[in-house]
This record gives structure tokens, C-alpha cells and sequence, in this order.
């Protein structure tokens, strides 16, 4: 095993660099930080590339390590200081090359988010939507970046588990029509219908802005748009909530 002694390092400087949305478009990869998220990947025969792990990362996981065909680092504690983002990193990271998640068949339920901004409600709604066993997720412009260290984190490695696409909505809301998917938008409104009258299957659900909600121009071209009814007092629900609400919904219409 490679042993890298110091945070100068022109490898360990790159591998910072994919802290930055711009330098993760540029290379085609991204990094995770902590067993459980390399641990997932290496489940899920994602690219690996390269692992940096400290001596006690590697005691740790060593067992699962040896299975990976991946070049190995050991760093030093410094070192993973500097990667991490977390104030106690677990001492083992991994670079892996982005892939087109782009799935064959689009038939099924799926959840579109419109510039939706918080990372960790991004991270959330994956998590949620993989729970749920939806066919993916669809992200549209302004959404937080998929390979941030957040939304990383609050995925919880789910993005192994379904597709996750990236680009805009307008085009891919033709595509599921296709399949015969049902569009929905959402938007704080009692004229449109209440979730809880969605009887087709599959569906797709459009989430918005937690400020803005869904763009108009997209809630005018939904097959139906639906709101989830407010009882008490509060103005509104976090937008990871109602898609939880949602996508529960619909996967209760096929089991």
C-alpha cells in the first residue's frame, strides 16, 4: 500500500478540489467521506478509483478493502483533517467516477425536483424515495449539486441503489409520458386535488423551491396538479416531508 505523508501532496490537492461543484464537473468524479458511504459503494460495484484510508480507518474495514480494485493510499490523521468536511472524520474516503444513471426503461414511479436548494432536503427525498422503492429520481435546474459533501451525507448512499438523472424537466416530463407515467405538480392550492384522491399508477411528483414552489410554467403542463391538506395552524410543510407524504402514497397503490 501507497503511504502519503503530507497535505502538500499534488494528489491529496487534487482530491481536495472535488470539495468544488466546478472541479467535480471537470474530472467526472466525486468524494465520499466515512466507512459507511464507501462501504455502500463498494456494495454497489460503484467506480472506485482510489481510497484514502488512515491506519485506523484501515484496521477498521481492512476485510472489505482487500475486495476493491482500486489504487490504496494510506494518509496520515493531518491529512484526513484536511479532506473532510466533518469535525471527526472516520479516516477512510473514496473517489469514484461519476455515472449516467440513465435507466432503459422510465415505467414506474419517480420523484422531479425543481430547484429545489437545500442539500440536505435533496439528500432527504433520495433517501426517502429509495425507501419507498421508487425507479429514481429526476433533478432539475438549481437543484443542489447531487456529488456535494451534504447532500452526500443525508443520502445516505441510496444514490447506489436507484437512478438519479440530472437535467431538465420539461423534456423528461415527455419522456415518462411515454411510458404512460402520470405527471403531477404540487402547489399550495385547494383547487387542485387532494393527494389523497391520486388513484394511477405509476406517477411522478413535482417538488419545488422551498420558497417558491413549483415553476408555474410547470404546473401548467402537469397531466394534474395536487396538495397536501394543512389541518393546524402551520403555513406549510418542509418540502422532504410532503414528498415522503407523497411518495408513500403512491407506492401504497401498487402493494
Amino acid at each position: 500500500m501507497n503511504e502519503i505523508q503530507s497535505k502538500k501532496n499534488a494528489l491529496i490537492k487534487d482530491t481536495k478540489k472535488l470539495s468544488q461543484k466546478k472541479y467535480r464537473q471537470q474530472s467526472g468524479q466525486y468524494l465520499i467521506d466515512g466507512w459507511h458511504l464507501v462501504q455502500e459503494a463498494i456494495r454497489a460495484n460503484a467506480a472506485i478509483q482510489t481510497i484514502f484510508v488512515t491506519s485506523r480507518g484501515y484496521e477498521e474495514s481492512k476485510d472489505s478493502l482487500q475486495t476493491v480494485d482500486a489504487v490504496l493510499y494510506l494518509i496520515t490523521e493531518e491529512i484526513a483533517d484536511y479532506l473532510s468536511e466533518l469535525p471527526t472524520p472516520q479516516g477512510i474516503f473514496a473517489v469514484v467516477a461519476k455515472e449516467n444513471q440513465l435507466p432503459d426503461q422510465l415505467k414506474g414511479n419517480w420523484l422531479i425536483l425543481d430547484n429545489v436548494q437545500d442539500p440536505g432536503n435533496v439528500g432527504t427525498m433520495i433517501r426517502t424515495a429509495d425507501a419507498a422503492g421508487f425507479t429514481g429520481v429526476f433533478l432539475g435546474t438549481g437543484t443542489a449539486d447531487l456529488y456535494s459533501s451534504k447532500v452526500l451525507r443525508s443520502m445516505q448512499g441510496s444514490n447506489f441503489h436507484l437512478p438519479i438523472v440530472e437535467g431538465a424537466i420539461p423534456e423528461f416530463i415527455e419522456a415518462l409520458r411515454a411510458q404512460e407515467v402520470k405527471i403531477y405538480g404540487t402547489e399550495l392550492n385547494k383547487d387542485a386535488l387532494a393527494y389523497t384522491n391520486i388513484n394511477t399508477y405509476p406517477a411522478a411528483f413535482i417538488l419545488g423551491n422551498e420558497g417558491q414552489g413549483v415553476q408555474k410554467d410547470l404546473l401548467a403542463v402537469t397531466d394534474q396538479n395536487v396538495y397536501i391538506p394543512i389541518y393546524g395552524e402551520a403555513e406549510s410543510l418542509n418540502v422532504a416531508i410532503a414528498a415522503g407524504i407523497l411518495m408513500y402514497h403512491a407506492t401504497g397503490l401498487d402493494h
